[in-house]
């Protein structure tokens, strides 16, 4: 039997169990592929999970894969009210656990990736590379060191686990790390007794101008009318304008528009305050306090605590073996970086794209979900499940299947965000969809909690 041969009979390593990991395996099984996914957590959307507090922009109806539906079906799930808004801890606890009890042992948990290469190829070996198949290396939960040997590698590990430092550069602000302790890069669940203890009372920083900080802003207005002397501090690196609010009454997402409206109602009920133009060069600690300094020498008020949301990013490490292409400086795969750069499109303005654009110089290996994306935020998951749907149907050699790439999105606001519960339950319009447009596909928009992102995952 010859090497190819025997490749064809190998597992497809997906790397994570959140919901585009999870859906990949679906898409995989539909295909006749064997996956074999592998979680670092102790159970599915373990990322989820973190942000479990938080509402997601969509309904139950547009937050499930059709593959994974389908697999699901046989065991008598049925998908919750398709018009009611689940929360992280609902989506995690209601779908993505119960699809991967269906995978059964095709899912491993507190399995972490340690690295990815072609068997007896290191990145700069050239002959044979292509027809080698590829080592998974990983650690086991009691600390063991494993191997597996896979056809071909999907990673869906997201990004949740690798915030942006509270640096306008990009790197660690000075003093950052020694004040880590009072510096979260969470959405803070004011609904926790401990958490809520830290924040009742206090000053603290909201750091970022996306949808998880309108969402921390919303969070610690509605403290600040129960609990005397709660404020928040909003540090922008812009200026304060209509629009840093996103898309407002006019948002196609109307949950997502609503919170923007909240988090300008923070601002104008005096509850939070702006402060603009501030670039955060370095953290001072003094009497038990933090103050901010800015690139130009300003320094904020003292503060109690600061809670950076300022995005996310990919992590790499472990694909260093790997030959990838990937943009300069989303670190998303050259052919998709145009089709995503934020500063030409919306989540909506996205073109549809596939296994084309998500190929790399390593044949048979795709970043996918929110990981593909790289630094841009303009991720939505109906774009994840579009992506694994056309990659299974590349690995099962139906190009035409893996071509055929169709999505319409939402073009209006900003693509990240949180929900809030507090909040009166969103009207849906005749399009029944989150784009509510008659007679469009229907959209599957995670607007979940993660940093200026419409999934978690960075947990996706």
């Amino acid at each position: 039997m010859s090497e190819n041969t025997t490749a064809q009979f190998l597992p497809i390593v997906v790397v994570g169990a959140g919901p585009i990991g999870l859906a990949a395996a679906a898409h995989l099984i539909e295909q006749g592929l064997e996956p074999l996914v592998l979680e670092a957590g102790p159970t599915a959307g373990t990322a989820v999970r973190e942000w479990s507090h938080v509402r997601l922009f969509s309904p139950w109806a547009e937050v499930v894969d059709p593959a994974a539906e389908k697999l699901l079906a046989p065991t008598g799930w049925i998908r919750p009210d398709g018009t009611a808004y689940p929360s992280g801890g609902d989506w995690a606890d209601q779908y993505l656990q119960p699809l991967a009890d269906v995978l059964g042992d095709r899912v491993r948990y507190n399995t972490r990736v340690t690295g990815v290469a072609r068997a007896g190829r290191g990145r700069i070996a050239d002959s044979g590379r292509d027809e080698q198949p590829f080592t998974v290396h990983l650690t086991t939960a009691d600390g063991g060191e494993e191997r597996i040997v896979a056809r071909a590698v999907i990673d869906a590990s997201g990004t949740w686990s690798t915030p942006n430092p509270l640096g306008a550069d990009g790197l660690p602000a000075l003093g950052e790390h020694a004040a880590n302790g009072r510096i979260s890069y969470r959405i803070p669940d004011l609904k926790d007794p401990a958490v809520r203890a830290r924040y009742a009372g206090r000053r603290t920083a909201v750091v970022g101008t996306g949808a998880s900080a309108f969402t921390a802003l919303a969070y610690l207005a509605d403290l600040a009318k129960e609990e005397p002397g709660t404020h928040a501090v909003w540090v922008l690196r812009r200026g304060l304008t209509g629009s840093t609010y996103g898309g407002g009454e006019a948002d196609q997402l109307p949950a997502r528009g609503a919170l923007g409206l909240r988090a300008k109602a923070a601002v104008d009920g005096g509850h939070a305050s702006a402060l603009t133009g501030f670039r955060t060069a370095g953290v001072e600690q003094a009497d038990g306090q933090l103050v901010l300094l800015s690139e130009d020498g300003r320094r904020s008020e003292p503060l109690d605590e600061v809670v950076v949301l300022t995005g996310l990013r990919p992590d790499l490490s472990f694909l260093s073996e790997v030959r990838l292409g990937l943009d300069e400086r989303l670190q998303a795969p050259v052919a998709l970086a145009p089709l995503i750069d934020p500063n030409q499109h919306s989540c909506g303005t996205v073109y549809p794209h596939g296994a084309a654009e998500l190929s790399h110089p390593e044949s048979d290996v795709y970043l996918v979900g929110m990981k593909s994306y790289g630094r841009a935020p303009t991720f939505l998951a109906m774009t994840g499940y579009e992506q694994v749907r056309s990659v299974a149907a590349a690995l099962a050699g139906d190009h035409e299947a893996a071509a055929r790439v169709e999505l319409t999105l939402p073009e209006t606001g900003v693509c990240g965000g949180a929900g809030l519960f507090d909040q009166p339950d969103v009207e849906q319009t005749d399009g029944g969809g989150c784009c509510s447009v008659p007679a469009a596909p229907q959209l599957i928009t995670l607007g979940a909690a993660p940093q200026d992102s419409c999934s978690t995952t960075g947990g996706c």
